[in-house]
C-alpha cells in the first residue's frame, strides 16, 4: 500500500499562483507514476499532470503551459506549481500514484481544495 498526503491548497485570486506538494510513504518502490488529478463540483475527476519515474510527463490540454509538475524521488514527493490560475481551476486536487497503465491512479491522497476567486 501507498499513502499520499497533500498540502498547499487554499484560496487565491485569479491570476495568482499556488504550489501543491504530496509526499508518498509505504510501498513507494511500487510507484512508477506520480501526479495530480482534480475534481470540480458536479464534474468527473480529471488528469491535470503526471510524471513517470524516468521524467516523462503528461499534461492536460487545459493546463496550457500554466502548470508545471516536478518530483523529488529521494523524498518521494511530487509538486505542482500552478500559475495564472483561473476561476475554472477551482476544484479539489488529488495526488495520485501508481502504475503507468493507470496513469498513476492506483492510490489517492485525501485531496486539497483549491479555490480561485474572480
Amino acid at each position: 500500500q501507498v499513502q499520499l498526503v497533500e498540502s498547499g491548497g487554499g484560496l487565491v485570486q485569479a491570476g495568482g499562483s499556488l504550489r501543491l506538494s504530496c509526499v508518498a510513504s509505504g510501498s513507494t518502490f511500487s510507484i512508477n507514476v506520480m501526479g495530480w488529478y482534480r475534481q470540480a463540483p458536479g464534474e468527473q475527476r480529471e488528469l491535470v499532470a503526471v510524471m513517470a519515474n524516468d521524467g516523462r510527463t503528461n499534461y492536460a490540454e487545459f493546463v496550457e503551459g500554466r502548470f508545471a509538475i516536478s518530483r523529488d524521488n529521494a523524498k518521494n514527493t511530487v509538486y505542482l506549481q500552478a500559475h495564472s490560475l483561473k476561476p475554472e481551476d477551482t476544484a479539489v486536487y488529488y495526488c495520485a500514484a501508481g502504475r503507468i497503465a493507470t496513469m498513476g491512479s492506483d492510490y489517492w491522497g485525501q485531496g486539497t481544495q483549491v479555490t480561485v476567486s474572480s
